[in-house]
């Protein structure tokens, strides 16, 4: 997760376990609330059809028993595919946000409790009394974050992460990993899937792959951009993280055409010094206009202060001509919004001519 990973891991409320929870809490951490949905049920007191089932993800199994009915949405990639799988009703809370929710999103959301803009704490998630818990980040869920998965284990509370945070990647080290293998779109398709499938809506899943493989198509149709190089800047001014080749920016250079000019770093967002940025100089330049307020030129308009001003960074070609596209951080986020980088970014290149 570009830049948002060791933030998070430095300013994050160290949570501390309760010596005891209530019984009642651990009693109702797996009960059901709201509406269940009649395809992923069956009549009372008899088990839905598909269930148990198990996900299997970053490593670990989650077995989950019945069709969840009040889930917690640890970050905000995984509630945008939840709310776009029409699931409202069966969530109970959010947390980590980076942007404001999509557009056509917002009505859903607004009847989620949001229980803290960056990580909740584990009592604050267990106090939402969960059946199901996902995130799309590892570091979400490990020690640092709300809590280890194991811990929600113990309570019987199966967790669910991205695939796209850990399938061919190394998270290894202090920063925002390594892409061991290149990730692609069928990844982020994966996870809606799993969701899809963990919620008994799997018509639903497929529809909204179908929708989003047809929004790529439509928007790469008839674009050559092989001559155009871009630089994909999410945040931090005195130290940038830039993207590497291959995680979500690079799915969408690899769809349209273009080069990277840091596709020679497999890291997912190294800090890179402008002196180097300066020396690759990109046709254009792909630039987070995120709201939340943790680093130095955060929001687009910052952004461009900066390079229009900075010494080494104001001769660019792209600034000089005023080259730059404006995405949010979740669509230079391996999540459903990267579909809207794409979109995006093929606009832009039309624009500024750089498409043929």
């Amino acid at each position: 997760m570009p830049v948002l990973l060791p933030v998070l891991r430095s300013t994050a409320r160290r949570v501390r376990t309760p010596v005891l929870l209530s019984a009642a809490l651990v009693v109702t951490l797996t009960s059901c609330g709201g509406s269940p949905d009649p395809s992923a049920t069956s009549t009372a007191g008899k088990k839905a059809d598909g269930y148990p089932l198990t996900l299997t993800s970053c490593g670990k199994k989650a077995e989950i028993k019945a069709p969840p009915q009040r889930a917690v949405s640890l970050d905000q990639g995984s509630t945008e595919i939840l709310l776009s799988l029409g699931l409202a009703d069966r969530m109970v809370g959010t947390g980590t946000w980076t942007d404001p929710v999509l557009k056509g999103l917002a009505k859903d959301n607004a009847k989620v409790p949001r229980i803290a803009d960056s990580y909740p704490s584990f009592e604050k998630v267990l106090a939402k009394e969960p059946d199901f818990v996902t995130a799309s980040f590892l570091a979400t869920v490990s020690k640092g974050g709300v809590a280890d998965r194991a811990k929600f284990a113990e309570l019987g509370v199966p967790a669910y992460v991205s695939p796209s945070d850990c399938a061919g990647k190394d998270n290894s080290g202090d920063g925002d990993g390594k892409r061991v293998k290149t990730l692609t779109m069928d990844t982020v398709y994966g996870e809606v899937r799993d969701l899809a499938r963990a919620f008994g809506v799997q018509k639903r899943g497929e529809r909204l792959v179908a929708e989003l493989k047809g929004r790529v198509a439509k928007a790469t149709k008839k674009i050559d951009a092989s001559d155009t190089s871009l630089l994909y800047w999410f945040a931090n001014s005195d130290a940038p993280y830039i993207a590497g080749c291959c995680g979500a920016p690079g799915i969408i250079t690899r769809e349209l055409g273009v080069k990277n000019v840091f596709d020679d770093t497999r890291e997912e967002w190294p800090q890179i010094n402008w002196e180097t940025v300066a020396d690759r100089d990109p046709d254009a330049l792909v630039i987070g206009d995120l709201t939340r307020k943790s680093q130095t030129a955060e929001s687009a308009k910052k952004k461009i202060e900066f390079l229009e001003s900075n010494p080494v960074t104001k001769n660019l070609t792209a600034v000089k001509k005023k080259r730059y596209v404006l995405l949010s951080g979740q669509a230079m986020n391996p999540t459903i919004r990267t579909v809207d980088g794409v979109e995006q970014v093929a606009d832009a290149l039309r624009e500024f001519g750089l498409d043929k």
